[in-house]
């Protein structure tokens, strides 16, 4: 959701999107309400992947196009504002299903018993 929320603020900001929503804007979303909404094991793998997917992004980004400038305020500070706020999200989403998915489940340690 963080992750979403910078995208938005990006976009508030100005930041030229390819189209009128930016997609990852509604992607965040849809996968942030996919990991709420159910309940299972591998919505969280989809949580990191989606916060890995934004990062790999982010990096060609910075090496092809204004991601690092965007970062760094080179582009205005609401944009760098928006960028951090886009980074801190996706970097904790996907450090959080690292985590998350590295823990047995409670069903499998239940059985261990």
């Amino acid at each position: 959701m963080t992750g979403a929320a910078g995208i938005a603020i990006l976009w508030a900001a100005g930041v030229d999107f390819p189209v009128a929503v930016p997609p990852g804007l509604v992607i965040l979303l849809v996968g942030a309400g996919l990991v709420a909404g159910v309940r299972k094991r591998w919505s969280d793998g989809v949580g990191g992947l989606l916060g890995l997917f934004v990062v790999v992004g982010f990096v060609l980004s910075g090496i092809y196009g204004e991601g690092f400038d965007n970062l760094l305020g080179r582009n205005g500070a609401d944009v760098a504002l928006g960028q951090t706020v886009q980074l801190i999200g996706v970097v904790t989403a996907a450090i959080s299903a690292m985590l998350l998915l590295r823990e047995p489940s409670q069903h499998v340690a239940a059985r261990r018993r």
